[in-house]
């Protein structure tokens, strides 16, 4: 039987619209910033892909700079600016933030000076979504984008921090946004790229597969898609919290990704669990997949006041517009089986 991958916050698989745009670009040889007639095409076409982005985000006449991810775009950002955070947030913004912002339980982050501060609009292991704050310094999209409805020219941030592969594109890709006129000063110098703020030749093949998974993701957010996946991750917590009905959903009455259930059992630790479901052959992580595979408790959890423990003891179920109901009741029938074992060991 076929593995179900049930971890879309980690990453996402290459849309087809990415893939065809970046297997076009390859036969684009000339470099963007060369004078002649390919570089000028190469050009042309990073060009029409920052606008294309740009159009997907709601961010239109902001500047679109090309970085090789989230993580790079947050240290552009955030390097040396003394801003503060939430302990929810994602680790390469803790990286340059004091994490001192209190959170509620619900995963709510109070923010009392904004334009000193750096807010994440949705967590990737809870799916808790913030509402921003005006004169917000900057937001990590990355989650949000393709999940949600949201423009970034209505936002009230002053930049914003995304990533391809969380919806459908290349990995190795990001951006940063910034409203226009804002100055950063260059991490990586050389050769002026990106109106000097990021030297580099930029990854054109990267580009071109962002620019048409954002145009894709966007369509299927208008078109309700979205919608149907709230839905089916209703159903799906309904169904695991009527077998065990010890399990919190962590964040259940906050606002939250469509998709995203953080699945909290005391006593059972996520790493076990996502161990048992991965030989069952589901793919769901226990928190951030840039902090799997350290054994250590989830900060995001502790900040929303669970102790240790139950910190240790969630898993990350992040589901697909693709997962159908067959697939569902599968996962579900697995994880109430293993659930099942646990409780008979463990009383």
């Amino acid at each position: 039987m076929s593995r179900v991958y049930l971890d879309w916050n980690a990453t996402t698989p290459l849309r087809p619209e990415a893939r065809a745009a970046m297997i076009e670009a390859m036969d684009v040889i000339g470099n963007p910033s060369s004078v002649h007639a390919e570089g000028r095409a190469a050009k042309m076409l990073m060009e029409r892909s920052r606008e294309r982005i740009a159009a997907s985000l709601g961010a239109e006449g902001a500047d679109v700079v090309f970085t090789s991810g989230t993580t790079e775009a947050a240290a552009m950002m955030l390097a040396g600016q003394g801003l503060q955070c939430a302990p929810v947030e994602h680790e390469a913004v803790k990286e340059w933030c004091d994490p001192s912002l209190p959170v509620d339980s619900g995963g709510i982050i109070s923010v009392p000076d904004p334009a000193r501060a750096a807010v994440q609009l949705a967590n990737s292991e809870t799916g808790v979504i913030q509402t921003l704050p005006e004169g917000l310094a900057v937001s990590d999209l990355t989650q949000a984008f393709g999940k949600i409805p949201f423009s970034f020219n209505w936002l009230g941030a002053i930049s914003g921090l995304i990533s391809a592969h969380k919806l459908g594109g290349p990995k190795g890709i990001g951006a940063l946004i910034l409203k226009k006129g804002t100055d950063i000063e260059a991490r990586l110098r050389g050769g002026g790229q990106e109106q000097g703020r990021r030297a580099g030749t930029e990854n054109l093949i990267g580009i071109a597969g962002f620019a048409a998974a954002a145009e894709a993701a966007q369509r299927d957010l208008e078109a309700g898609l979205w919608d149907d996946v709230a839905d089916r991750r209703d159903r799906l917590e309904a169904r695991l919290t009527g077998v065990a009905t010890d399990a919190i959903i962590v964040g259940k009455d906050s606002k939250r990704l469509p998709n995203t259930t953080c699945l909290l059992t005391s006593g059972w630790k996520g790493e076990t669990q996502v161990m048992q479901m991965d030989l069952a052959g589901f793919a769901v992580s226990a928190g951030s997949a840039c902090s799997s595979g350290k054994i250590r408790a989830s900060g995001t959890l502790q900040a929303m006041g669970f102790d240790d423990a139950q910190a240790q003891a969630a898993i990350r179920i992040s589901i697909s517009p693709d997962l159908d109901d067959d697939q569902m009741n599968r996962f579900a029938d697995a994880w109430e089986s293993a659930y099942s074992r646990w409780r008979e060991r463990n009383g």
